[in-house]
């Protein structure tokens, strides 16, 4: 996968405390918005203000709110290919945890960025944009060659027992994870939960987390303490 400039960049400062940047200030602005409103219901002028900028601002670091939108998806997708990157080169940890540790990363950014994750499921059923397609495409082929990657490893090793078809390894993750993120609400009044958003969420996220574990650990025929 190859990543502009400004992603670069943007992701090179992220691994520092400070400040956001403008053209990520307009960013996360548009995204709300898009979540909101989709891509046509969202003006570059309701972008501008939400952003606090001069709308002549998003001309000069995008060049158009098509191409603003194709700097959002792909800024936020590659996050998790330049994490994924670095879970595959570590040596510290087996291949078990580090399928921990991409279901943690994955589930944070479910919960956390629920705004891009609404525009990416209305993206996946109706993008009419070629860009946005190919993108999504590379993306979810980066993601399954790095389960690949780990499952041939934790074979080799002895550490999984079973050599699941590898598609399922994504679907399990991706596919639990979006269900159970679209219907929390749902599952939060058939409970009868009362508890604030912040606090519901912190258990049924850990479950959510545990669930996907314990689902995979029986796909790959993983036994802890073995």
């Amino acid at each position: 996968m190859i990543y502009s400039k400004t992603v670069v960049h943007l992701h090179r400062q992220n691994q520092n405390i400070r400040m956001i940047s403008k053209e990520e200030n307009i960013l996360f602005a548009a995204e709300k918005l898009f979540a909101e409103k989709g891509f046509e219901g969202t003006s570059t002028r309701e972008i501008a203000k939400a952003a606090n900028v001069n709308i002549s601002m998003i001309s000069y670091y995008f060049g158009s709110k098509e191409k603003l939108y194709e700097k959002l998806v792909e800024y936020r997708m590659s996050e998790g290919q330049f994490f994924s990157k670095d879970i595959l080169e570590r040596t510290d940890i087996n291949d078990w945890e580090k399928i921990e540790k991409i279901v943690d990363q994955f589930a944070g950014k479910v919960r956390h960025q629920k705004c891009f994750y609404r525009i990416m499921q209305r993206e996946q059923l109706h993008t009419q944009n070629p860009h946005i397609v190919e993108f999504l495409k590379q993306t979810k082929m980066g993601f399954i060659s790095m389960y690949s990657k780990i499952l041939e490893s934790g074979l080799k090793k002895g550490i999984f027992t079973k050599n699941p078809p590898i598609y399922l390894l994504h679907s399990t993750v991706s596919g639990t994870l979006f269900y159970a993120s679209n219907a929390k609400e749902m599952y939060k009044e058939f409970l009868n939960n009362t508890d604030e958003e912040e606090i519901f969420d912190d258990t049924y996220y850990t479950e959510l987390n545990t669930h996907i574990k314990y689902l995979l650990k029986d796909l790959l025929g993983y036994e802890e303490n073995k």
